[in-house]
């Protein structure tokens, strides 16, 4: 990693001093040195620098022309975010060291600058710099985890609760519908039996069955316990798929088939697999090889399950807003899942889509917490964070993307046995 160091000195052989003095380092790309003549100047390079560019540490002289060390340094302290800085003064002026030291600057250099010291400096202060950085780090993946995690929680128990309450009710449906088309045919039989016995039924009788379409009503009847039974059978594997995807009893690892898990999620994004005005119903191709069961969090992997399909329905879409019906007719919205052994110590799970790829700076950022190509209020930027440390971080396994801009995107979970 590149420190951006930002020197702040009136003297103009500073910048070839510094340049010949720390020429490995540059070469290396350990240190970036840019400069500035006066307080003022490196103010607005500070405002002025981008997320690639953001200084590392600020190494200013106290005494120059327009704005001096002290001055600066109160300007950066009233920014969000300020850079450590080191002054840098003769060894008679105490007073002023000492005075930008009580106004937060971290460490000071005397002059004539003994090179040494100024490595040292640099070192100490760039350590400060890396470690208030991977604290935050630490702090902003606390947060999001704790953030997740209670999302989630709350989502399961939802859904667990819903599942359960829908689950009863179905039930006594389901295990009604045998027993209730046995009493229509016995009935129907009997019907039948009056035909055969009395085939010149009353006015009143013959009225009726006109009136009912008897014939009709026998032969759908049929028809309509099967379409019970279908629509029942349908609400009892969602709740199951409800059921398996919370799987909020099971927070230690447990082995599962992953398959049950993929398709379970699946049938949860059925909806938004369906055709719309922009496009036809996305086809979803399995490509499932032989796997063994594996111990894993199954909650949390269908969690991870969840977001990657939605991201691949979300690229879909975003290509259909860009292209006509008629062209996502002809190269409809695909998403193909495929499993398999790696070797006898890891599986795969890839999940690739169609939709329009990405480009390599949205790869370089796609697993960084709170990053989002997504409209506002469309995406949170930690599904991704969030999956990453669920594979890396508590299965020990591996998340990579492969995209091509233009063709699609496929994201790759690997995990070991």
């Amino acid at each position: 990693m590149t420190h951006h160091i930002l020197v702040v000195d009136d003297e103009p052989d500073i910048e070839a001093l510094i340049s010949q003095k720390f020429r490995r380092e540059i070469r290396q790309d350990i240190f970036q040195f840019t400069f500035a003549s006066n307080g003022k100047e490196a103010y607005q390079q500070i405002v002025d620098s981008t997320d690639a560019e953001t200084v590392d540490m600020v190494l200013t002289d106290i005494n120059m022309p327009v704005m001096d060390g002290l001055a600066l340094l109160a300007e950066l302290n009233s920014l969000e975010h300020p850079p450590k800085t080191v002054v840098v003064s003769a060894y008679s002026d105490m007073t002023n060291i000492r005075m930008a030291m009580n106004r937060g600057a971290f460490d000071f250099v005397t002059k004539p600058i003994n090179f040494q010291d100024l490595v040292i400096t640099i070192s100490k202060t760039l350590k400060a710099v890396d470690r208030e950085r991977f604290d935050k780090a630490q702090l902003e993946q606390a947060k999001v985890q704790l953030v997740q995690g209670e999302k989630m929680s709350a989502l399961g128990q939802m859904v667990a609760g819903v599942a359960h309450e829908i689950n009863n009710p179905v039930n006594f449906i389901y295990g009604n519908l045998h027993p209730a088309r046995n009493y229509v045919q016995d009935l129907t039989e009997l019907i039948e039996l009056y035909q055969q016995h009395y085939p010149e039924p009353v006015a009143a009788i013959g009225a009726c069955i006109e009136k009912i379409d008897l014939d009709f009503l026998q032969q759908d009847l049929d028809k309509l316990f099967d379409s019970l039974e279908v629509g029942a059978r349908r609400i009892r594997e969602l709740v199951l798929s409800l059921r398996n995807f919370s799987r909020l009893d099971e927070a230690e690892k447990k082995e599962v088939n992953i398959h049950e898990g993929i398709d379970s999620t699946l049938l949860i994004l059925g909806s938004r697999l369906k055709g719309t005005s922009d496009r036809p119903e996305i086809q979803v191709v399995r490509e499932y090889g032989q796997l063994p069961e594996i111990a894993c969090y199954p909650s949390q992997l269908n969690q991870v399950v969840m977001n990657l399909l939605a991201n691949a329905i979300d690229a879909i879409d975003e290509r259909a807003e860009r292209q006509d019906f008629q062209s996502m007719e002809t190269v409809p919205g695909t998403i193909r899942i495929t499993t398999g052994r790696v070797d006898d110590q890891w599986v795969r799970v890839a999940i690739a889509d169609n939709g329009l790829g990405m480009s390599e700076t949205i790869q370089s950022k796609l697993f960084d917490p709170f990053f989002t190509t997504k409209p506002v209020g469309k995406g949170t930027g930690l599904g991704l964070s969030i999956s990453y440390q669920i594979i890396v971080d508590k299965h020990g396994g591996r998340l990579m993307c492969d995209t091509t801009p233009g063709e699609g995107t496929t994201f790759i979970i690997e995990l070991p046995l």
